[in-house]
């Protein structure tokens, strides 16, 4: 599901987070989303309305008695406006109220006069995290289908370390898109590759390619937010982790061969969006190959394995699902490896139209056709693979 015309509401507590709210404020609004800021007294300290006004285009709300609204009921009329309330930094404060009912402000009222989902992502010292008044409230706002995001461990603003950060603007994004995402892939298991790989020549030169490996992430990103359990088996690439996906880090295609292989008979899917080299060197060199030691050097390469076809010739293998980057008659190309593999399906695209860049174009091929995708980005693009390989899942 796109983010685009969604309707939210903000609500900002008081704590030093208050800060990250403005950057989340700013993502949303890319997104297309129409951010309705709510804050409390104390986020005021921290954080003023008018950054908020300024980055939402809408005026922000802070006054249970804001004489804006004429029927002076705005928690009654902002929440019925909204699709959904997201409350960061959520603090200790806000959730005891929150979870004991208690209404004597703007956005707790507008909390408990909600007909919306409700997402909070808790910020405070770790100390107050985890004092079991904090964890019987937290307990309670689950058992009432209140959502909880994080909090996540690391260093604090107090300078001591531990549980209680708010989650980063960017994962409190992902987490309100995997909210609506339909879980289309619940109870699945997901392995993908992504990534090139690297062959050695010596301890500081191989053989690899372009590969950005973000085709490969946006999937198990949007896998994960499908519902699936997700595996990423990944070549050398500078990407964080999808939130909520299992990574396994390789160098080279066989050790790639041998993640995977260890995993496919366990899986429902497997993606192989890697680039893997097609050879290596025979024979790495131990030491470092020196231009001093007479001549250039030969070297003698070796067919890699076909990882893919291994894994689609298992009996009662996963749903097998391959990629063909090429530079021509991609059609013909992707159809024949398809074939030959006896692959469901075929994502190809052709270099020219994205290799290691943020958009692509892809076009996906099975039995029944082709089927062309129009120009997105990769996280686009992966959310609507995910839907086609949901679709054909069901008469698998």
């Amino acid at each position: 599901m796109e983010l685009k015309g969604m309707r939210l509401v903000l609500g900002v507590t008081g704590g030093i987070a208050a800060y990250k709210a403005a950057e989340l404020t700013r993502l949303l609004v890319k997104q297309g989303v129409e951010v309705q800021v709510a804050m409390t007294a104390g986020a005021g300290h921290f954080v003023t309305a008018t950054t908020f006004q300024a980055l939402s285009g809408r005026p922000v709300f802070a006054d249970q008695w804001d004489a804006r609204m004429p029927n002076a009921m705005s928690h009654i009329d902002l929440s019925r406006q909204a699709d959904l309330i997201v409350v960061a930094p959520a603090s200790a404060d806000f959730l005891a109220r929150a979870a004991h009912g208690l209404a004597d402000d703007l956005l707790t009222t507008m909390v408990l006069a909600r007909d919306c989902p409700l997402l909070l992502a808790p910020a405070m010292n770790r100390q107050m995290w985890q004092n079991p008044a904090t964890q019987r409230n937290v307990a309670q706002l689950r058992a009432d289908g209140v959502g909880i995001l994080g909090p996540a461990s690391g260093e604090q603003a107090c300078g001591e370390v531990g549980a209680g950060r708010m989650l980063e603007p960017a994962e409190i994004v992902d987490a309100v898109q995997a909210f609506f995402t339909p879980k289309r892939l619940a109870g699945k298991k997901v392995l993908l590759t992504a990534g090139p790989t690297f062959e050695a020549i010596d301890p500081v030169r191989g053989i690899t390619n372009l590969s950005s490996g973000r085709m490969g992430y946006a999937l198990a990103r949007a896998a994960q937010q499908a519902g699936a359990e997700v595996m990423l088996v990944s070549g050398p690439v500078a990407l964080p982790t999808p939130a909520g996906v299992e990574r396994i880090d390789v160098h080279s295609a066989l050790e790639m061969q041998a993640a995977v292989m260890a995993r496919a008979a366990a899986s429902d899917i497997f993606i192989a969006v890697a680039a893997v080299a097609d050879y290596r060197v025979a024979k790495a060199a131990e030491q470092k190959l020196k231009k001093d030691q007479g001549g250039v050097p030969t070297l003698e390469l070796v067919e890699n394995p076909d990882i893919l076809a291994a894994v689609a010739a298992l009996e009662n293998g996963p749903f097998c699902v391959g990629f063909a980057a090429e530079s021509e008659n991609l059609e013909a190309h992707a159809q024949a490896k398809r074939q030959k593999k006896k692959l469901p399906l075929v994502v190809g695209n052709l270099i020219q139209d994205g290799f290691g860049g943020d958009d692509s174009r892809l076009a996906l091929f099975d039995e029944h056709g082709a089927h062309p995708l129009p120009p997105a980005s990769k996280a686009t693009l992966a959310r609507q693979l995910i839907e086609h390989i949901a679709n054909l899942l069901r008469s698998y």
